[in-house]
């Protein structure tokens, strides 16, 4: 399934994109309470996507009739994650082209969750910067509350998979010694459009990554060139950190960023920024200034 969240007088309303377009389904079912509202609702709630997964093979004719042009609905963020886990230098390329050695292990770091917003959102620069970098990732939706699992078992916790851009100060990130804060600012975190759930992509390690800024593509790779996979990132953080429903895991980003070219290359307003995931889709975000 590709899921999103759609806009509305009402507020979020959880829908579907199919082949003739954009379904909001509760226009489909109405006032069932069995049918998560929101998409928050069918990623935070046990079971809630499993009764929209059934709700959608019962009603695939329906839905097709009901469809929308994605041009005339306006997609909302996502929903608001519950952690959002980030993997640094986790590609052998970006590594090499920040000039720091492979890491033994995944480095983690956090973005606050108040950073998260949608597509087609402003990307907002603070005055107190101005190298702000841009960072395509896969970002991995946690569906199942574990523990200490195993790489083989690790897939079966997954929700789905949508676009992450890991906005970042590089001044405030160089400056501090440390990243949270220059990858927290608000609006530093767009992610989406849309969570495509499992059975759509059953092997994260082969995706195109890419990023474009102003039409000039900028990143290039794929998540077979991660250094520490999927699986392993699960295995590794469930290990002592319970992962739960709604939690995100950001899996690093591959070469190309703007601080590490010649010259560098950083965000300033006017600018706009698509990030793309193979099999999800286009992320695109303007850039404005505070």
């Amino acid at each position: 399934m590709i899921l999103l969240s759609v806009a509305t007088s009402a507020g979020p309303r959880l829908a579907i994109k199919t082949g003739a377009g954009i379904v909001v389904l509760e226009k489909v079912a109405g006032k069932d309470p069995a049918l998560p509202l929101t998409l928050e609702d069918a990623v935070l709630f046990s079971g809630g996507l499993d009764r929209v997964r059934d709700f959608v093979n019962r009603n695939a004719a329906k839905l097709s009739t009901l469809a929308t042009p994605e041009d005339g609905v306006k997609l909302d963020t996502l929903f608001r994650p519950r952690n959002v886990i980030c993997i640094g230098l986790n590609y052998k390329d970006h590594a090499a082209e920040g000039g720091v050695p492979l890491p033994e292990k995944p480095v983690v770091f956090v973005k606050l969750n108040g950073c998260i917003v949608g597509p087609n959102a402003p990307v907002v620069i603070p005055p107190e910067t101005q190298q702000v970098d841009y960072e395509a990732e896969l970002a991995v939706v946690i569906g199942q509350r574990c523990r200490a699992v195993s790489q083989a078992d690790a897939l079966k916790y997954v929700a789905g998979y949508t676009c992450l851009n890991d906005i970042s100060a590089r001044d405030f990130q160089f400056s501090d010694n440390q990243w949270v804060r220059s990858k927290s600012q608000d609006t530093f975190g767009p992610m989406g459009p849309y969570l495509v759930t499992t059975e759509d992509i059953p092997d994260p390690q082969n995706l195109s990554v890419r990023c474009w800024v102003n039409g000039q593509l900028l990143q290039d790779s794929n998540t077979d060139k991660m250094i520490f996979g999927v699986r392993y990132l699960i295995e590794f953080l469930s290990r002592g950190i319970t992962l739960e429903p709604g939690d995100v895991i950001s899996t690093g980003t591959p070469h190309g960023v703007g601080f590490a070219r010649k010259p560098p290359i950083f965000l300033k307003a006017g600018d706009e920024v698509i990030v793309e995931v193979g099999k999800i889709g286009k992320l695109s975000n303007r850039v404005t200034a505070a």
